[in-house]
């Protein structure tokens, strides 16, 4: 790898595990928006896959960790990294989730980092949260993020201090993340970036464990000096924790510097007659989508909970669905199936009582809708000629991504903030170039999915 002070190093920049599916494709559309070539794996990808995409810079793994175990943790991404790791690239990156949500016991970033820097053997473990771009905002280590334009600290956030498995209880980031590793854990804050002090507080790091070192972004200036901060700083490889604030704050740093066009924009996609929605987040504004859907001429759907977990309903639950929205595709309509309509939804509230009944514990159940709508959405792509679909909700995408026999996303098109078009890579060729948009649940504008059929960039 050579490099200059007047330019990029040639070769692989960064490498990436993405602890949930729509997570992923955000940072890949980070990337690819600003000139670094990014493809994202949906498994490991053989040698044959990795030189099919060498002239990539980036290589992405997206992942379900955010919703597994400490236990499932140190057992799967050991490995994981180990390969990430080879692909030779300076820096790898855990990719959570901007709002941060995590626990001991769920979806742990501490364990992840505690295995991932006892692999690259860096000074220290850089986490930039921040990402101004998706409205997500870290000051003194307090982390914010904004719902209609209205920054709300994330522990009063209407939806992540609910989230139902993960819930936000706690607005600093460095006591949330303290409850699940024993690591150091530093700050870079927006005061000291102001008095230009980062560098003087990076060099005087003394601890023979490698610290976590969180650095504030909420603008950009800040934003520069994090990326700036990290790149200047990452020795032969280092581990980072961090959103895809870390793709924004790097690539805005290396803007700065002259080393990438700053003008570039991201093609757009024509338009298509329909495209097939399956739904599996509770987030609020997921529920608008799905209401401007409905009043907008899509045809709507709700898939019953209680049919899908009992085994003796299940199947004919599936293919009723299924059926319905291939009728629906047949005469011009798109197409949404979806397992919940907001939070306050009764099938969120009674989920637990009626995975309980059908003698499942939450995660089994939520494993089993998880099977349902990648299934639904298999039979609806297999019966119908519609090209252009959306999945939406972080558990909901990894479970379909997996189900659609997909090996590898690369960017499309433009759609929103944080959900790009993209194209499938498969060697099922009726899977081939499908179009796919993995839309985390707080994502898009109302309305998104009339967007995402007009091929419109937000």
């Amino acid at each position: 790898m050579t490099e200059s002070k007047h330019q990029l190093p040639e070769g692989p920049l960064l490498t990436y595990y993405g602890d949930d599916f729509t997570g992923s494709t955000d940072a890949m559309q980070a990337f690819t928006a600003s000139g670094i070539p990014t493809v994202l794996f949906l498994r490991l990808p053989r040698k044959d896959e990795l030189s099919r995409f060498k002239n990539m810079r980036c290589f992405g793994l997206a992942g379900q960790s955010r919703g597994q175990s400490p236990e499932w943790m140190r057992e799967e991404l050991p490995a994981i990294f180990e390969n990430l790791a080879a692909i030779g690239a300076p820096i790898l990156q855990y990719k959570v989730c901007s709002t941060f949500d995590s626990s001991p016991a769920i979806g742990s970033i501490g364990c992840a980092i505690d295995i991932g820097t006892s692999i690259t053997h860096g000074r220290w473990s850089p986490m930039i949260i921040g990402a101004p771009r998706l409205k997500r905002y870290q000051v003194f280590g307090q982390l914010f993020a904004a719902v209609n334009g209205v920054p709300f600290r994330i522990d009063r956030h209407p939806t992540m201090s609910r989230h139902p498995v993960t819930p936000m209880n706690e607005a600093d980031l460095r006591l949330h993340l303290a409850k699940q590793t024993n690591r150091p854990i530093e700050l870079v804050d927006i005061a000291d970036i102001s008095d230009g002090v980062g560098q003087v507080k990076l060099e005087s790091l003394s601890q023979a464990e490698p610290p976590v070192v969180m650095i504030d972004v909420a603008d950009t200036t800040t934003q520069i000096e994090a990326g700036r901060l990290v790149w200047e700083n990452r020795g032969q490889q280092i581990f980072s924790a961090s959103s895809s604030g870390l793709q924004y704050a790097l690539t805005a740093y290396w803007k700065n510097q002259g080393w990438l066009e700053t003008d570039m924009k991201l093609p757009t996609a024509p338009a298509v007659d329909t495209i097939a929605v399956v739904s599996g987040s509770c987030s609020p504004r997921s529920a608008e989508q799905i209401r401007w859907a409905r009043e907008n001429g899509f045809e709507v759907w709700r898939l019953e909970i209680s049919r899908i977990l009992a085994e003796h309903s299940m199947e004919s639950e599936m293919n009723r669905l299924a059926q319905a929205a291939i009728a629906a595709l047949a005469r011009g309509k798109s197409a949404v199936v979806f397992s919940a309509e907001g939070p306050d939804d009764p099938a969120v509230i009674s989920f637990d009582a009626q995975a309980n009944k059908a003698s499942l514990d939450r995660n089994q159940a939520a494993k089993k809708i998880g099977f349902a709508l990648a299934e639904i959405m298999r039979r609806i792509l297999d019966g119908s000629n519609v090209k252009r679909i959306v999945v939406a909700g972080g558990d909901s995408s990894g479970a379909v991504g997996s189900h659609l026999g997909i090996h590898a996303l690369t960017l499309s098109a433009g759609l929103a903030p944080g959900v790009p078009l993209c194209r499938a890579w498969s060697d099922e060729a009726a899977r081939d170039g499908l179009e796919i948009a993995l839309k985390g649940g707080q994502l898009g504008d109302v309305g998104f999915y009339g967007d995402v059929r007009a091929g419109q960039v937000l």
